[in-house]
């Protein structure tokens, strides 16, 4: 297949799970249909067909898309020594990738329990089991362990709470990340390492 023919059918693959994460936000996946999406996109439901056979699919295709950033993440940190410019860098890495997907994070948030009954809510979770694991020490004092999830979560909520506030996109990005290192910090002792 020459170049140019795989980079359409990537284009299409690309713009149906577009379009099927915005119709999902806006209408909740149970009651977006094929139907509507291959009609937002203006092609036969066959033409999707081609590329995905159920909405299930598609969801699946998008979360792949983002674990995959995140599966890169948690293998290049168990690679490193546990250190806080670790866990910073880790963190940092992280912000750029939800940076990417906020669609898919505001199309979780809206639709949580059909996440959870999919097999991808598993997934995302295991990962982000991994990610706590990999920015907490077990053995550090509760409130520090605290910290260190709150940092995730705080990263979370800042793609939710900060959508209606007035700024540019990536100065809020770098607003939320701050705090989350400010927490990992404190977690350490607020020692900064060089």
């Amino acid at each position: 297949m020459d170049g140019s023919r795989q980079r359409r059918r990537g284009d299409t693959r690309q713009r149906i799970q577009d379009v099927a994460i915005e119709l999902f936000a806006e209408q909740g996946y149970e009651k977006t249909s094929l139907r509507e999406i291959a009609e937002r996109l203006d092609v036969t439901k066959a033409a999707l067909y081609y590329h995905f056979k159920t909405k299930e699919d598609i969801l699946i295709s998008l979360f792949q898309d983002l674990t995959r950033p995140m599966d890169d993440m948690i293998e290049w940190a168990k690679g490193q020594p546990r250190t806080l410019r670790t866990k910073q860098e880790l963190l940092s890495r992280y912000s750029e990738a939800l940076a990417d997907a906020t669609p898919l994070f505001r199309f979780m948030q809206e639709n949580q329990a059909t996440v959870r009954e999919l097999s991808v809510g598993e997934t995302f979770k295991d990962r982000m089991l991994a990610m706590m694991n990999l920015i907490r020490e077990p053995d550090a004092p509760l409130t520090d362990q605290v910290r260190c999830v709150s940092a995730l979560f705080t990263m979370h909520a800042g793609l939710f709470a900060l959508k209606d506030i007035e700024g540019d996109p990536e100065d809020k990005r770098k607003a939320v990340l701050e705090v989350a290192i400010d927490l990992v910090t404190q977690a350490h002792g607020g020692a900064v390492e060089s």
